[in-house]
């Protein structure tokens, strides 16, 4: 029996009219959930007039905007998916995402005129849409603000797909992961418990969202719930801990993964910065060095770990407050509606404290990929999502995610997981960033590589270095290169990226 959707933004629209939903902290305009509801109604008069309906896709390129949940929310009343687009890509790739999932309609930011007029796609049929977010009163609205809010609904169920979010391609092509109504239900019903968003939540949103960490962690969540997000339109380690110490945002949530909290808490203002009101800080999407979490703990905010992906929507482990200093490191147990297994290379369950990999199953896993059956049937196996993470489980449940396994590198017979050689190397205080990555090597088939960014007027020798990786670290886990940089490639959401080093050896 298939289950209804119902529509959280008519909902809370009906319950809280007046209360502020959405705040952009750049520009200060702000929506109320009727404002909230209203738009989304108009929007979807216009998809009716423009016969743009049931399945369609509508993609969106922008920076961070309360489009994204207006189009949202508009989608659904309409059975349309929507597709948010990563801004950075280039027109290349962009042109690959919307040959793809083909959309009707591609909504832009007027800043990325450029790279769509540059877009060579074969979607003939897709119309084009400007707007100018650094400007309040675009004339964006003016498109659909004339039409009224009498919009045929489609009755939709949990099943039906709500967005396409594109993976980042690590291994290709990027891949169009499906994300039903359910899944944004479950991740809600997953996340809401141990991270205490209510409706006097007031997060802010700091990461892009276009990216599922941004979109749903958590503030898709906290509208569900009838709270307030702050929206970011890019990241700023300064800016951002501004808006916390600014009591007129009283800011009680933040969720990031771990390059922007740590960007955050070597900024100067870090130490000075009042996080009375902060209750809770997420972290997830990649290992995070114990430095980091310490950092923040001890400002006296709860750090939840989590492990989660695109496909898991994203919430599939969590860690709950009151085992985050106890268990400090670990990404917690199976979230509420969710089931994990960690299995050898022949689909065996491995034994407590062993590692393999981290397979998941639920309501909030994906159903697959976008016109891609291949990639959906070799990533599942008997029902379960096959992760890629490498991870063990301790005798009380506790999950600790080691590393991705494309990351993870032979040496001499032994598997070395740079994750754990960064946590260790990130105990020298002169470190701002590092990244540890296996390379070639005649005598042990791979050695490890330290690339390493230093913090400002900060020197560190190499000799220091391989000083306290002897004192630390077995043997075949030490690096034996060692290369002083400037930055780190990084992803749109601060995620290393480890294959752009591997590319330069």
């Amino acid at each position: 029996m298939d289950l209804k959707y119902f529509d959280w933004a008519k909902h809370q629209a009906l319950m809280r009219p007046n209360k502020v939903a959405i705040k952009d902290y750049n520009s200060g305009e702000q929506l109320t959930y009727l404002e909230l509801e209203k738009r989304a109604l108009k929007i979807a008069a216009y998809f009716q007039k423009k016969n743009i309906g049931n399945k369609d896709r509508v993609a969106l390129l922008s920076r961070n905007n309360s489009i994204f949940f207006e189009l949202q929310f508009a989608c659904a009343k309409r059975g349309v998916i929507l597709v948010p687009l990563n801004w950075r890509l280039t027109a290349p790739e962009l042109s690959f995402i919307l040959d793809d999932c083909d959309p009707k309609l591609l909504i832009f930011d007027s800043p990325f005129k450029g790279s769509v007029s540059s877009l060579n796609n074969s979607s003939k049929n897709m119309q084009r849409l400007e707007f100018d977010s650094s400007n309040i009163n675009n004339e964006f609205s003016s498109v659909w603000e004339s039409l009224d809010e009498d919009v045929d609904n489609i009755d939709a169920s949990l099943e039906d797909l709500i967005t396409i979010m594109y993976t980042s391609g690590t291994t290709g092509n990027p891949k169009g992961a499906k994300i039903n109504h359910m899944m944004n239900l479950f991740n809600t019903i997953n996340v809401c418990g141990p991270a205490r968003i209510t409706s006097r939540t007031r997060q802010l949103v700091i990461l892009p969202l276009f990216h599922t960490g941004g979109l749903n962690m958590y503030a898709n969540p906290v509208l569900h719930q009838g709270g307030q997000i702050i929206i970011m339109r890019e990241f700023n380690p300064s800016d951002a801990l501004d808006a916390i110490d600014n009591t007129r945002f009283s800011i009680t949530h933040l969720f990031g993964v771990p390059a922007p909290l740590q960007f955050m808490m070597q900024d100067k203002k870090f130490d000075v910065t009042n996080f009375d009101a902060l209750e809770v800080v997420g972290v997830g999407g990649a290992p995070c060095a114990e430095i980091i979490i310490k950092n923040w703990q001890r400002k006296n905010v709860d750090v939840i770990q989590g492990w989660g992906m695109t496909e898991t929507s994203p919430t599939g482990t969590v860690l709950a407050a009151e085992d985050s200093v106890r268990k400090i490191g670990s990404a917690g147990k199976p979230a509420l509606h969710t089931s994990i297994k960690i299995v050898d290379k022949n689909f065996s369950q491995v034994k407590s404290n062993d590692i393999g990999e981290l397979l998941i199953k639920g309501p909030n896993i994906t159903p697959g990929y976008w016109q891609n059956e291949d990639a959906t049937n070799s990533s599942f196996q008997e029902g379960w999502l096959k992760t890629g993470d490498l991870a063990k489980q301790d005798e009380e449940g506790f999950i600790y995610i080691v590393d991705r396994e494309k990351d993870m590198y032979i040496s001499g017979g032994e598997n070395v997981y740079p994750a754990e050689v960064e946590n260790v190397l990130y105990q020298l205080d002169e470190i701002s960033e590092l990244a540890v990555i296996g390379i070639p090597d005649k005598k042990w088939g791979e050695t490890g590589k330290l690339c390493v960014v230093l913090k400002k007027e900060r020197n560190l020798t190499k000799e220091k270095i391989m000083d306290h990786c002897i004192k630390n670290l077995a043997k075949f886990k030490i690096p034996t290169a060692i290369e002083f940089m400037s930055a780190l490639p990084r992803n749109a959401t601060g995620k290393v990226l480890k294959r752009a080093l591997k590319k330069e050896q």
